[in-house]
């Protein structure tokens, strides 16, 4: 049994012998098979990393195998329409990434899929996105990036998971903040993306922080800047984009589950506690932490808040921005 493995069936029995069913759950059986959790991007990014691990948790809580089910592409539209049209009986949930879920929204023009088709279950990572560069980039700093993009005018690209992704909106942002000028090229996932980034094919991108650990680790990427407003607990030496001297540079992301509106409200109860067990749990909360994300439990009406509130700030982004869908 490898390290990791072993890690994840301790946690799991740990969070096994701290949940119970409800005794209308145990009635009704749920679940009586595997539950499949569609993730809007390829893997290897940071929605599949925080689904894969909530899935190796959950499952041994649910008294079910949980299944990952990778759907990248579309800006999230496949994966979103693909459990729209499930059955609605709680055996097949959406693991959605932020940026899909608020900022698709504003640049689709052929929308596969509307807010009121979900119900939020809860939400599970949060984590402020990371600025990493190819490690042969003579650039050491975030101001030094802005240096160089404005003596190289259009010469860098920066990788990002799609088309209107956050990581793509982060892109403009600092387009915009640092009066530079860069080419954005779009990936079907953060998995790709990064994976061209070692290779050399592209310049930078944006990201939450876990996917590319291991290779700032071994100094393969260089991280500048971290784009949220304190500094992460796992990168202490790398700078805020504020304290850089950009402050409106700040993108948190998030990647939360959701179910089709029609599932019965004892299974979304049922799922919620179970996910709240699991994402409370202290080592589901050390391995966040260690991959530069922050296990982060929120109830239905708390994502739900978030989802309102991010789709007004989005908005007004994108319209600035000029994004539009491909």
């Amino acid at each position: 049994m490898t390290l990791q493995r072993k890690h994840f069936t301790i946690l799991a029995l740990a969070v096994l012998g701290a949940t119970a069913f409800s005794g209308a759950l145990a009635q009704s059986g749920y679940p009586v098979k595997p539950v499949t959790m569609v993730v809007p991007t390829a893997a290897g990014g940071t929605t599949d990393l925080s689904a894969r691990m909530l899935a190796q948790a959950l499952g041994p809580v649910l008294g079910q195998t949980v299944v990952v089910d990778n759907k990248g592409g579309g800006n999230g539209n496949i994966a979103a329409a693909a459990v729209k049209r499930a059955e609605a009986d709680g055996y097949t949930l959406l693991m959605q990434y932020s940026g899909y879920h608020v900022i698709s929204p504003h640049i689709t023009k052929q929308k596969q899929w509307e807010q009121g088709d979900f119900q939020p279950v809860a939400n599970v990572i949060s984590a402020p996105q990371i600025i990493v560069v190819r490690a042969d980039l003579p650039v050491k700093t975030l101001p030094d990036l802005i240096t160089y993009a404005r003596a190289n005018p259009g010469k860098l690209n920066y990788a990002s998971s799609g088309n209107g992704s956050l990581q793509h909106v982060t892109g403009a942002m600092l387009e915009q903040q640092g009066a530079i000028k860069m080419v954005h090229v779009p990936y079907k996932g953060t998995g790709p993306a990064l994976q061209d980034l070692l290779g050399g094919q592209v310049d930078l991108t944006f990201g939450t922080a876990p996917p590319f650990m291991p290779h700032i680790a071994s100094g393969k990427l260089r991280v500048l800047a971290v784009t949220g407003k304190q500094r992460l607990p796992s990168l202490p030496d790398v700078p805020t984009t504020a304290e850089a001297g950009y402050p409106r540079v700040d993108a948190t992301s998030w990647v939360a589950v959701f179910a089709p509106a029609a599932v019965p409200r004892p299974v979304v109860d049922k799922l919620t506690a179970d996910i709240r067990a699991v994402v409370q749990n202290p080592a589901f909360q050390q391995k966040a932490q260690e991959q530069g994300a922050t296990a982060d439990y929120q109830t239905p009406a708390q994502l739900g808040d978030k989802v309102k509130a991010d789709l007004a700030s989005w908005a007004t982004v994108v319209k600035t921005s000029k994004i539009e869908a491909d």
